[in-house]
């Protein structure tokens, strides 16, 4: 999961010199996106968008209706909450999410792997009453540039065996939420362009172009996905930016051949 803000253009303003007052109001309909991606594909399963001032929690939290059983969710550490924890487990889909460095977790029993099982506590529960069991993993990533400095990183996830779910193998897959990153740069830099804002000078019309832009992502990876398949390929062997110019010839080159 992640989330990404976007800008929409209102139109061009004769130049002043004159110092602007603050009104509270933007130049710019901006936007805040939360999107569920699936790592093997970097096909977009589903997104919520809102006004800026709509949190990225209240957004996540509308996204459990795309998971279910046999998926495994990966977060940043800026979601960890029993509440939206609690909403992803009730899908029987499993989690695997960063956690926040001030967060306590007590090691109840050092497992082999050297992870541990501990508990989370909502803020509301004080007395502590109602926990979620967690397993949680401690490992540092070492500086691949030649220095001697290294990351810590904390996972905590509800597979809880450890002998079916070793940790060295969910630290190497949590590696993989990065992928969202190329996710959102296929979109707004190579698909809409590096320089190019949304044109729409309402709100309605900018999030219409952001779903049509995440349609046609989805359909572009469609096709990558269909075409390594048939090639006994890793989708990511396929080139987006090569697929996206395709596309893009096919339309123009070819009149009639999509739809408005």
């Amino acid at each position: 999961m992640g989330r990404r803000r976007y800008r929409s253009q209102p139109g061009r303003v004769r130049p002043s010199r004159k110092r602007p007052r603050d009104t509270g109001r933007s130049a710019f309909v901006q936007v805040r996106m939360a999107a569920l991606v699936e790592v093997g594909s970097h096909a977009v399963l589903d997104a919520e968008l809102a006004g800026c001032r709509t949190g990225e929690v209240t957004l996540v939290g509308r996204l459990p209706r795309s998971c279910g059983p046999g998926q495994l969710v990966l977060a940043d550490r800026e979601f960890l909450g029993v509440p939206l924890w609690r909403a992803f487990t009730t899908t029987r889909a499993d989690l695997l999410w960063r956690v926040p460095a001030n967060r306590v977790l007590p090691v109840r029993k050092l497992l082999r792997d050297g992870s541990w099982p501990s508990r989370i506590h909502a803020g509301t529960d004080s007395a502590k009453r109602d926990p979620v069991e967690v397993r949680v993993l401690s490992y540092q990533l070492k500086d691949t540039g030649g220095g001697a400095a290294a990351d810590d990183y904390r996972l905590v996830t509800s597979l809880l065996d450890a002998r079916r779910h070793p940790a060295r193998q969910l630290a190497a897959l949590y590696h993989e939420r990065w992928e969202i990153e190329s996710v959102f740069a296929e979109i707004k830099t190579q698909q809409r362009g590096a320089r190019v804002v949304l044109s729409s000078k309402t709100p309605d019309g900018v999030l219409q172009q952001i779903w049509a832009h995440l349609l046609v992502h989805h359909a572009l990876r469609e096709l990558m996905l269909r075409t390594a398949a048939t090639r006994q390929l890793d989708p990511d062997r396929a080139s987006f930016t090569e697929t996206l110019r395709s596309a893009r010839r096919s339309v123009t080159v070819t009149l009639g051949s999509f739809s408005p």
